[in-house]
C-alpha cells in the first residue's frame, strides 16, 4: 500500500520562487543574472520575450540544449559549469556556473552559439540509450535557434547583462 501524497493545500504556505519574482513584462532577448547563491551565477539566456510567441519548439530546444550542454562541458571553463538547461516556459534557457567572471561566460556564449549554428554531424547524446526522448530533435531548427540568439547577443557586454 502506497502512501498518499499530501495535497498542496494540507502543506504550509508555498514560498514564492525567485524567478516568479521578477517581472516578465520587462525581460528583453538576451543575456542576464537571473540570480547569485554564494559562488554559483544563474544566468538567464532569453531568447523569446516572454509571452511574446512563437515560443521555442520542442524538438528545436531539445537539440539545442543538447549541443549547449555538449560544447560548455567541453570548453574551457567545463569545470566551472554546474548546470546548462532549458526552461519550463521555452523562452529559453538556465546556465549555472561558478567561479567564472562574466565577461568570459558571454564569450563562451558567443561561441557557443556559432558552434550550434555551424553544427554538423551526429547529435551528442542522440540514441535511446543517452536520452529519455531521444526521437525528439531538430537539428536545424537548433542551429536556427542558434543563429538568431547570436544575432541578438554578437555585441552583449558586461554592462548588459543585468535586468
Amino acid at each position: 500500500m502506497s502512501e498518499q501524497q499530501p495535497k498542496i493545500s494540507q502543506c504550509k504556505a508555498l514560498n514564492k520562487i525567485k524567478s516568479f519574482e521578477v517581472d516578465h513584462t520587462k525581460i528583453h532577448k538576451g543575456i542576464f543574472i537571473s540570480r547569485i547563491d554564494d559562488d554559483i551565477v544563474t544566468y538567464d539566456l532569453r531568447m523569446v520575450q516572454p509571452n511574446l510567441p512563437p515560443f521555442l519548439e520542442n524538438a528545436g530546444l531539445h537539440s539545442f540544449e543538447h549541443l549547449l550542454a555538449t560544447y560548455v562541458r567541453s570548453s574551457e571553463i567545463s569545470s566551472k559549469i554546474v548546470y546548462a538547461g532549458p526552461m519550463g516556459c521555452r523562452t529559453g534557457f538556465y546556465l549555472l556556473t561558478r567561479n567564472i567572471d562574466h565577461a568570459t561566460v558571454i564569450t563562451t556564449l558567443k561561441e557557443t552559439m556559432k558552434f550550434i549554428a555551424d553544427f554538423e554531424g551526429r547529435l551528442p547524446g542522440e540514441s535511446e540509450v543517452e536520452c529519455g526522448n531521444y526521437l525528439d530533435h531538430d537539428i536545424p531548427k537548433a542551429k536556427e535557434y542558434a543563429r538568431e540568439f547570436l544575432d541578438v547577443i554578437k555585441n552583449w557586454t558586461v554592462e548588459m547583462i543585468n535586468y
